[in-house]
């Protein structure tokens, strides 16, 4: 078994980050990692660190909005002094747990980019990049990633839109006009967002070191969470009767598989941007499989990254 080490994960306030957290604090203390916990400074942040803690956990936290590329790069300047000044045990993992869904897709982030393709698929590019150079063999980077870049026949039924690819630089770009775009375009932007991260995952791992292994997880369904708080009272009020269902996910059954996939020896052998729904390893459909488009993601990423340090 290797030593379990340092895990970052971001988004670990609420729903599934939280229950991830605290299913690798409660671990027992041979195979129990210390903890970077990046998300919003605060109170919800200082709670999930002080639970973990009571686990038995070392944990620091450190303050993030993901929503600015200048806060990304101060969290990932944290990290690696964390790691240098031996503060931690070495990296051996991190989680791109965060996401968000805007229910406007006019809305920018300070960047001046679209806030979901921003915070799902930009931030964690930011932070991967930064901290690439920081982890230790065997690593592990764990993306989160969701079935809903393709529509199946549930989806369909329930107005679920699948991605509409386009050049990344103009998926970073927020749209216009008076009238909002509706939920359609907000669902499509996260499907972007999610298809996004395969394609990512896919050329991260051609340029990531060999002691370092990619994938995806799907946590499955879970109505009701926080993701899509920004969605219209009714259909918040329909997600959460939902997530009543039985058989349907929950964060609190999630998040324990997303730990797994952060620690467990069973996963370990995971590269490619293996995609991993719940506990089952899972082939992506083949539109999630482009070598053009992931390279020019890889590179329109560079380039967005790159102008957000310019001064505006």
């Amino acid at each position: 078994m290797t030593e379990p080490g340092t895990v970052l994960i971001t988004g670990p306030t609420r729903n599934l980050g939280r229950h991830a957290v605290l299913a690798m604090a409660a671990r027992p203390r041979a195979r129990r990692p210390d903890l970077l916990l990046v998300g919003r400074a605060g109170r919800d942040l200082t709670a999930v660190a002080d639970e973990a803690r009571a686990r038995g956990a070392r944990v620091h936290e450190i303050g993030c909005d993901l929503s600015r590329l200048a806060d990304v790069r101060a969290a990932a300047t944290t990290a690696r002094d964390l790691l240098a000044e031996g503060a931690v045990r070495p990296l051996r993992a991190l989680v791109a747990n965060a996401g968000t869904m805007s229910a406007d897709t006019r809305v920018a982030s300070s960047d001046g980019y679209e806030l979901t393709f921003a915070v799902n698929h930009l931030a964690h590019a930011q932070l991967i990049g930064d901290l690439l150079g920081s982890f230790t063999a065997p690593a592990r980077v764990v993306l989160l990633g969701s079935n809903t870049y393709h529509a199946n026949v549930w989806r369909r039924l329930l107005g679920v839109p699948e991605a509409k690819w386009a050049d990344p630089v103009e998926l970073a770009r927020p749209a216009t006009g008076a009238e909002a775009p509706g939920m359609v375009a907000s669902g499509v932007a996260y499907s972007n967002a999610k298809l996004a991260i395969l394609y990512y995952a896919h050329e991260l791992q051609r340029r990531a070191d060999a002691g370092v292994g990619v994938s995806v997880f799907e946590p499955g369904w879970m109505p009701g969470t926080a993701l899509g708080r920004g969605a219209p009272a009714a259909v918040r009020a329909i997600s959460r009767a939902l997530g009543q269902v039985p058989g349907v996910s929950t964060p609190r059954r999630s998040g324990p598989l997303l730990a797994a996939m952060a620690l467990d020896d069973t996963w370990a052998h995971l590269r490619d941007g293996a995609f991993v729904v719940k506990t089952r390893l899972t082939e992506v459909r083949p539109a999630a499989h482009d070598r053009d488009r992931e390279r020019r993601l890889w590179e329109a990423t560079a380039e967005l990254l790159a102008r957000a340090r310019m001064p505006r």
